[in-house]
């Protein structure tokens, strides 16, 4: 698990609406929407947590734990040796990007989908070929996403936590506010 979420950007996330938009069979105009809604927040999610980033500009726990005997705790040691499973991102640590994108791509699915429960949707990723990951539930994939992050040693859970509650609120004001259904009258 660990390794196949050093997937980022579109390789991640485009290929959930895609499979979604197969599976419900959508027609033209709903699978423009859909895709459409999508995007939309996926980018503002992006504008959300790098504004965040480099407001908070929050230390990430390589530097965290290689510094240990300089945060102000003495019940903290310090280890200069320590690694994450692969380089830490060059981009300050809270809010967790991956968090606030896959909670607010589950937060427009389920929004226009009504739930959290979603058809079958598979997911490859180039870091661990052959393995293929599936999911039938959004909450799953949220957390997936989450922990394995925390895992890698790229993040704290508070992090995740604050990513998630993030990205939900920017995917339900993007299902609630942008590209409303057009209303039609009935015309005499």
């Amino acid at each position: 698990m660990l390794r196949f979420w050093l997937l980022v950007g579109p390789r991640a996330y485009n290929p959930l609406p895609r499979q979604i938009v197969v599976a419900k069979n959508m027609d033209l105009l709903e699978s423009a929407r859909f895709m459409g809604l999508y995007s939309v927040a996926l980018a503002d999610a992006a504008t959300a947590f790098f504004d965040a980033k480099y407001k908070y500009e929050f230390w990430r726990p390589i530097t965290a734990i290689r510094n240990g005997d300089n945060d102000g705790n003495s019940a903290t040691e310090r280890d200069a040796s320590w690694q994450p499973l692969d380089a830490t991102p060059m981009h300050p640590e809270y809010p967790c990007a991956h968090c606030v994108q896959s909670s607010t791509a589950a937060a427009v699915i389920q929004g226009l989908l009504g739930s959290d429960d979603i058809p079958e949707v598979s997911l490859t990723s180039p870091f661990v070929p052959g393995v293929t990951h599936r999911f039938t539930s959004l909450r799953a994939f949220g957390d997936e996403v989450a922990n394995a992050r925390i895992y890698a040693g790229f993040h704290y859970r508070f992090s995740t936590i604050a990513g998630r509650e993030m990205g939900n609120k920017i995917g339900a004001y993007v299902v609630k506010s942008v590209m409303q259904p057009a209303q039609t009258a009935m015309r005499d």
